[in-house]
């Protein structure tokens, strides 16, 4: 049996829709591919609005008075959800259910930080 090219490999599916299901990857590639209806364009548009999203949340986060810090994280369970962002929504969630918890909080930037570069990976 012939292997794959590289290209083939590397290339033809950089959205990563081979791989299996997986709450332990960054961001679920597949759940993206089903809610951008596998527009790659619209893929690389979700993913950057999000990361906009996220990166303000992490910003002002921690200095936000309780009720503000609730509504930011909520905001980014969804948004998280959406994308297939599934580890940065469950901590959102803690966040929502625990305001004041440094470790969520930092838990939730270390989560931002590795979609980020998730994100940045799949797009080279």
């Amino acid at each position: 049996m012939a292997l794959p090219s590289v290209e083939a490999v590397a290339f033809s599916r950089p959205g990563g829709e081979s791989c299996g299901h997986s709450r332990n990857r960054p961001v679920d590639l597949n759940h993206l591919s089903r809610q951008t209806m596998g527009d790659r364009a619209l893929e690389q548009e979700v993913l950057s609005m999000f990361l906009q999203q996220a990166k303000h949340v992490r910003e002002k986060i921690c200095a936000a008075p309780e009720a503000e810090r609730l509504s930011l994280a909520h905001g980014l369970k969804g948004a998280a959800r959406g994308i297939g962002a599934f580890r940065v929504a469950d901590i959102a969630g803690e966040v929502e259910s625990d305001p004041t918890s440094e470790k969520h909080l930092r838990r939730l930037a270390a989560a931002i930080e590795d979609v980020r570069d998730f994100v940045a990976a799949i797009n080279r």
